[in-house]
């Protein structure tokens, strides 16, 4: 680990150290969390991740209809009543 300083507001700093007292850790585990909890917000997800979410939703919306790629325009004909 590397060493680094943080300034904090008095207020944040009070309340990080009751609340670190009350897990029985210490502020810098609660900040090493909160930087953690930032950084994986912040991540963009992985290609694995991203093919993972498109399988899981591929095939979900089915419309019945297999020549769409062909027919496009006679379907969208039909939907706008022309």
């Amino acid at each position: 680990m590397v060493k680094t300083q943080v300034q904090l507001p008095e207020e944040d700093l009070a309340e990080l150290r009751r609340l670190a007292a009350q897990e029985s850790v210490s502020v810098s585990e609660l900040v090493r969390r909160g930087v953690k909890e930032v950084l994986k917000a912040k991540r963009r997800p992985s290609r694995d991740e991203l093919m993972k979410r498109a399988l899981e939703v591929a095939g979900k919306y089915r419309g019945g209809k297999h020549d769409v790629a062909r027919r496009h325009d006679a379907y969208l004909a039909e939907a706008y009543g022309q």
